[in-house]
């Protein structure tokens, strides 16, 4: 049997060694499996769980948005969606509406993958 505080230790490994670019992108990851979770969840009428992934979902949107450097212009943009996003989670946690939930995954994936192809030109410049 594997010792439970094997896999915490080993995830608690990997933030510890990761540089910014990777934390944001295990943010985004973290973000997206939440809302399948939260998805789930709602498809099964489990609002307990429901509740909970929202809530861990928006807690993502919201470290976003207190880590964003507002020396830079683009940091007001993503601000403002990410405020969107959260003003659409709290909405859904509220109606547990499947709509505004996948929207805003899909979110969740085009920030997601932009980050992830960011941080490829960032490797080949």
């Amino acid at each position: 049997m594997v010792n439970p505080n094997f896999h915490y230790k080993m995830l608690e490994d990997k933030v510890m060694t990761a540089t910014r670019e990777e934390l944001t992108l295990m943010l985004y990851e973290g973000g997206i499996k939440f809302l399948n979770r939260a998805i789930m969840a709602v498809e099964k009428k489990d609002m307990t769980e429901a509740h909970a992934m929202i809530l861990k979902s928006q807690d993502v949107v919201r470290e976003f948005q207190l880590t964003l450097d507002h020396k830079y212009p683009i940091s007001q943009e993503l601000d403002t969606l990410y405020d969107y996003m959260h003003r659409r989670l709290v909405d859904a946690n509220i109606r547990k509406d499947l709509e505004i939930l996948n929207e805003v995954l899909g979110m969740f994936r085009e920030f997601r993958d932009t980050w992830k192809e960011a941080m490829k030109l960032a490797k080949v410049n």
